[in-house]
């Protein structure tokens, strides 16, 4: 208990300066955002118009920044983001509902496949090492070397150019109507399949390489021999003793991962119009929208550390070592 008791007081005070970070960063920034939004709609708007939109979006001045700091704690409780800048006068919270599954779907789904594809490999490369399956690492780090944006255009230029097999442009094919019938999913796992396998292919490698250099230092300890010498199938030692400690610095780091999800590949998104959260803040960047940027940045810092909590939670119950030392 008192483990956990610490560990929450950490994520709290973790969660506070995070937040705090959140509402100070974009007010450092430079730019104007009403200048951006008449920019965009290249519009002509008289001076008290101007005026009008800095009141409406809180860019008067008018309040100290201390107040406004309090204000935005107070709005924070009421679940109360704020005005979209970009997507004037929508909710900031109506934009996120929107672009967030998309992300889940495609970022999430890929991730945990690259998890779970990088970790059997690793397992079994690491308990079998010296053998010729080994030449898979040099081929999945290559694809990890290469920035990902690159394996994308890769990608791009063979199957969605060269050979037209699969769409690389945006999240569907354009006039359906979003639903639940078998076009349209059809269309939406079909745009996914390119953004999915440049996700996977740029971080597979580090799941088999972590997991691998696990196995081989795990498979020489005692309690692997006794399992051996009890006469055990090989495969029983190798998923029952050697894997499930091996594994904990890959749970963590897949918590983490997952707590990124909810971010995005901000330029994979880009490169593909997909219309996820990734792809939504480079355009909220864009067009200085604080508000957006503060609910997207809420959004990914609250997911990390969700995701910490449960890693730490994972390792608790794994590996009682870790609440004893707490």
């Amino acid at each position: 208990m008192r483990f956990f008791l610490r560990r929450a007081v950490f994520y709290l005070v973790t969660a506070f300066f995070a937040v705090s970070l959140n509402f100070f960063l974009p007010r450092l920034m430079p730019g104007d955002p009403v200048q951006a939004m008449l920019v965009r709609f290249q519009g002509q708007m008289s001076a008290d118009a101007i005026n009008s939109l800095r009141v409406l979006f809180g860019l008067d001045n008018a309040a100290p920044l201390w107040r406004q700091y309090l204000q935005y704690w107070g709005q924070l409780f009421r679940g109360d983001l704020g005005l979209s800048f970009y997507q004037f006068p929508t909710p900031v919270l109506d934009v996120i509902r929107q672009c967030l599954p998309w992300t889940l779907l495609l970022v999430g789904a890929a991730t945990v496949i690259a998890f779970l594809t990088g970790t059997a490999l690793g397992t079994f490369l690491g308990w079998r090492r010296g053998t010729i399956a080994d030449t898979i690492i040099p081929l999945t780090t290559f694809f990890s070397a290469l920035p990902y944006f690159w394996v994308a255009l890769l990608l791009i230029a063979l199957f969605g150019v060269k050979l037209q097999w699969l769409p690389f442009f945006g999240s569907y094919e354009p006039g359906l109507l979003p639903g639940w019938n078998g076009a349209f999913v059809g269309s939406v796992l079909k745009h996914a399949i390119l953004p999915a396998v440049t996700i996977v292919l740029a971080s597979v490698a580090g799941w088999i390489l972590g997991m691998r250099n696990m196995m081989m230092t795990v498979s020489s300890e005692d309690y692997v021999t006794v399992a051996h010498a009890k006469g055990l199938r090989d495969v029983t030692v190798m998923g029952g003793y050697a894997a499930r400690n091996a594994i904990l610095p890959q749970i963590s780091g897949f918590a983490l991962s997952l707590g990124f999800v909810v971010g995005g590949t901000l330029v994979m998104e880009q490169v593909f119009s997909y219309q996820g959260i990734g792809f939504m803040l480079f355009r909220a960047l864009g067009a200085h929208d604080y508000p957006l940027m503060q609910g997207i940045f809420l959004v990914i810092t609250l997911s990390v550390l969700v995701a910490n909590i449960i890693a730490d939670v994972f390792y608790a119950v794994l590996d009682p070592r870790i609440r004893k030392e707490g």
